[in-house]
């Protein structure tokens, strides 16, 4: 059976005529004006905006140095404290001898015993102590043989003589002495090595702050503990040339009129200081000038490589820096401010080296010849020895020479008249 095909009909697609071949709803548009063409901001080509583009920064400009603030800040808090409390103990040390004196003979309540007299009275009690000592001794040996009891009270003379001998300067200094040779034997111990490296040796690179004052007192090797402990006693007793005879010397003249027992506190506040001081200088320098150089020297020549590369380079300069700026300990940064103002009190002093031995020469012609060399050796960049750490001691040594014995009268007046104010009562109505 045959069908006949016709074509459809208009009127049966007129419904897929009308239908609209558009996927978007139907609504209208909104019109843009002129006025919003113009507000559109034109496009900046790939060009210019590489151009516009931040340079990028070096390896160099991202190492940050090693911060000096708060070294700065340790050193002079630690300073004020050292002397308040140096003051405070001087200034109560010599009101218990004034009145010990002054109740033991009518002379001293007319008048003040001065400084000189309130010395040797401090002398003389610690002659009766050492002399009750002595006797102690021979009556615990009395059953001991003669050989025996003998050779305990040589032993005695032997070690206490010389303390009574000495001035307060220099038993002050041996007393400092003492506490380097506790530290350094704790060096010798082993299994304290990373505590005392961490502890008591100041790196500029770590970020401690307090070492300081610990590596003020830390010698690892006993020939610088010896040298270091030779030279204190030699320019801080009180016999002879001695930075303290220039202390006690000038607190006599002060205007205040304030005696002083002996010269033990002003010492010590005086030392610390100057080793604060010179450990600062050094870590200053360290800090803002030799480790910045350091790393512009290592990176001056470097050229555009790999990742790898970079990061290799950086390995090696941290290794050269830990290498190069080591950590500093010991307490010749004092001793030079108290060579250097033993030099300025006393110029027409000679000095001679005791290893090796050598001839007098003057002490200035001594203390220049060293502080030029250290000048060369900073300049030069000489690590054997912290040159900055020398020449910031003798800075030190040269302004206290100016001005540290008035500094230490008037903080001492101002502790005795502010204790004063304490002790007096109030009036009331």
């Amino acid at each position: 059976m045959l069908w006949t095909l016709r074509s459809p009909s208009v009127r049966h697609l007129q419904p897929c005529l009308a239908r609209k071949l558009s996927f978007t709803p139907n609504s209208r548009l909104p019109r843009i004006t002129k006025d919003a063409v113009r507000e559109i901001p034109p496009s900046t080509s790939f060009r210019e905006q590489v151009a516009r583009s931040a340079a990028p920064k070096s390896f160099t400009s991202e190492i940050k140095t090693p911060p000096v603030r708060n070294q700065v800040i340790v050193f002079l808090v630690g300073s004020f404290a050292v002397y308040s409390i140096a003051a405070e103990q001087c200034n109560v040390e010599t009101a218990k001898w004034t009145k010990k004196l002054s109740g033991s003979s009518l002379i001293w309540k007319v008048r003040e015993p001065t400084s000189e007299e309130l010395r040797k009275a401090k002398r003389l009690e610690l002659g009766r102590k050492l002399q009750a000592g002595l006797s102690s001794l021979k009556d615990m040996t009395e059953g001991w043989s003669q050989t025996m009891r003998g050779l305990a009270v040589w032993s005695y003379i032997q070690v206490f003589q010389p303390i009574l001998d000495a001035g307060d300067g220099k038993r002050t200094c041996w007393a400092i002495g003492g506490v380097n040779t506790l530290v350094w034997a704790a060096w010798q111990v082993p299994k304290f090595q990373p505590f005392m490296m961490k502890h008591f040796a100041h790196n500029p690179l770590s970020g401690i702050s307090y070492t300081l004052l610990t590596s003020m007192f830390s010698h690892r090797s006993f020939l610088h503990l010896l040298f270091n402990c030779m030279a204190l006693a030699s320019f801080g007793k009180s016999s002879g040339v001695a930075a303290s005879v220039h202390l006690m010397k000038e607190q006599a003249k002060n205007p205040h009129g304030i005696q002083e027992t002996d010269v033990t506190w002003h010492f010590l506040a005086f030392y610390m200081s100057a080793g604060l001081f010179s450990g600062m200088t050094s870590h200053v320098m360290t800090s803002k000038v030799l480790y910045p150089r350091m790393i512009a020297r290592l990176t001056s020549k470097a050229k555009p490589v790999d990742a790898a590369a970079v990061a290799k380079t950086s390995e090696t300069i941290t290794e050269t820096s830990e290498k190069t700026i080591l950590p500093s300990l010991g307490a010749s940064g004092a001793i030079y401010a108290a060579v250097t103002l033993t030099a300025l009190a006393f110029p027409h002093t000679e000095i001679a080296l005791m290893i090796p031995p050598s001839f007098p020469i003057p002490i200035q012609w001594g203390v220049g010849g060293i502080v030029a060399l250290d000048v060369i050796g900073a300049l030069r960049g000489w690590r054997f020895f912290d040159h900055w750490a020398h020449l910031g001691g003798a800075a030190f040594g040269a302004w206290y020479y100016n001005y540290g014995p008035h500094m230490w009268n008037s903080v001492r007046a101002t502790h005795l008249e502010a204790s004063q104010k304490v002790q007096r009562p109030e009036k009331t109505d």
